[in-house]
């Protein structure tokens, strides 16, 4: 680290720290450099949460990254919260540092006021923990004024989105897994105001079972899946657009920010509920359960390749857009005209392409990782327009057993039974299982079901849609979250 002192603070002073008395300097690149017998730097943007005065005194709040515990800079250790607190010289320096300290946060262009929803239900049932003992109190310290909610039940966070009032707020964190998100986005994209509420920055504190969203942000610059970055990367404030797909089948829309799933991982998903008192050890038990008793689909897909991506499946007509089986069932839903409708786009004049099935798995992907173990599209990118596309068909078991093992990394991708392609269109046309025709699959998009074929886990439970054609689009950047760069 450069530990030389520019020609241009913004306001230098000798202080008194831990009974030495030092110079201390408030640098134009945004640093704060002192000496306690070693040289010693912080930088504002990264480290300084905040700073709060007693007195005569100056205590800056600040979370360092660790390790063996002793605080470093640029270390992949652990983030932990740390005061700093000096006596200026005299009671006017005292003011000036106040004003200079203030100007310079409030320059960075950090959120002052919050919306957080919490999630007691979801994950290990610990997001409410995972709030006061870790998310309140650095928040606290930057702070920044929060409005808490707790999720009631299903949905509720969509209709708290739907209906809050976005002015009084510079962004909506989610304490919880993957599934408060996507309601928050469904209820913002809902809006008469949709086009301004979903500029609404969205933060994600990981705090459910699968995290997926967080652990693609982190990863992206080589940060841990944990609760302080996540809260880090929301107070520091930096933005960056994230796709939103539009699923339709006839009215009915849902807006997608993760997944789609159907075959193996949507029934591993989904019926490995019924196993929820193992805790997360359900979805490696299940997937063994699938593997061993292993189910294909009939059905085909439809998309528009990327560009480079062209030579993937076979030439096809536009496939036609989706409908209800039932027409009562569109009429019920109610939709109002003025909310999002999805993306502008000729779907008849594209490329598309074909692939008939059977299938083992068809996986559909808007971000890296699925799960904070699952990287299931290596290449995904947060707003590039388009979806990552995994298709599997035959497969012998033990190349299979291969490619679940290889989840983790990204590795799976890799093999020759796995078809990996970008698309700006998707189409579904799902069908039975090949061996008993008279059962169906499970639709299943951002942990959510879509929709449920006869003869399936819980078919008698309504679903958004119906287990037939859908339709996916793509609109580019369309939301904003908060990220670590």
């Amino acid at each position: 680290m450069d530990r030389t002192v520019p020609q241009r603070p913004l306001i230098s002073d000798r202080v008194t720290v831990n009974g030495i008395v030092t110079p201390l300097a408030l640098l134009a690149d945004g640093r704060l450099w002192w000496s306690e017998g070693i040289q010693r730097c912080l930088s504002v943007e990264k480290e300084v949460l905040g700073f709060e005065t007693r007195g005569p005194y100056i205590k800056i709040k600040t979370i360092v990254e660790t390790r063996d515990g002793c605080c470093t800079t640029g270390s992949s250790g652990r983030l932990v919260r740390n005061d700093i607190v000096f006596k200026p010289s005299s009671e006017e320096s005292h003011g000036f540092w106040c004003q200079k300290l203030c100007e310079y946060i409030d320059s960075l262009g950090r959120p002052k006021r919050l919306f957080v929803f919490v999630n007691p239900f979801g994950g290990k049932k610990s997001a409410a923990k995972v709030f006061f003992d870790q998310v309140k109190p650095l928040l606290e310290d930057a702070q920044i004024q929060i409005t808490v909610q707790d999720t009631k039940h299903q949905l509720h966070a969509k209709e708290v989105a739907y209906s809050m009032d976005i002015t009084k707020y510079d962004g909506i964190v989610c304490v919880s897994g993957d599934g408060i998100l996507v309601e928050v986005v469904n209820g913002l994209l809902q809006r008469e105001d949709w086009d301004t509420a979903i500029k609404m920055p969205i933060g994600v504190v990981p705090a459910g079972t699968g995290n997926g969203m967080a652990k693609s942000l982190l990863d992206s610059v080589g940060d841990p899946c944990a609760v302080p970055n996540a809260v880090l990367a929301i107070i520091r404030g930096h933005k960056r657009s994230l796709d939103v797909a539009t699923i339709r089948q006839g009215e009915t829309k849902f807006f997608s920010i993760l997944m789609l799933a159907w075959g193996l991982v949507a029934d591993i998903d989904i019926e490995s509920e019924k196993y929820r008192c193992l805790g997360s050890a359900r979805l490696d038990f299940y997937a063994l359960c699938r593997f061993f008793n292993l189910r294909q689909y009939i059905g085909c897909v439809s998309f528009v390749p990327a560009p480079g991506y062209e030579v993937f499946g076979e030439p096809s007509s536009y496939p036609g857009k989706s409908s209800n089986n039932d027409p009562s069932e569109a009429e019920s839903v109610n939709i109002q005209r003025s909310c999002y409708q999805g993306p502008e786009i000729n779907l008849e004049n594209l490329n598309w392409r074909v692939i008939n099935g059977p299938f083992i798995s068809v996986w559909l992907h808007n971000v890296p990782w699925g799960a904070e173990d699952t990287m299931a599209a290596p290449d995904a990118k947060f707003s590039d327009g388009y979806l990552d596309l995994i298709i599997m068909k035959n497969c012998p078991k033990l190349p299979l057993l291969s490619i679940m093992s290889e989840l983790n990394t990204g590795g799976h991708v890799k093999s020759p039974y796995v078809t990996y392609l970008k698309v700006k269109a998707f189409s579904l046309q799902p069908g039975p299982r090949t061996k008993d025709q008279e059962k169906e699959g499970i639709i299943d998009s951002d942990g959510e079901v879509l929709a449920r074929g006869k003869g399936t886990y819980k078919c008698e439970q309504k679903a958004l849609m119906n287990y037939d054609k859908l339709q996916i689009t793509v609109d580019q950047g369309l939301a904003s979250l908060f990220t670590p760069i």
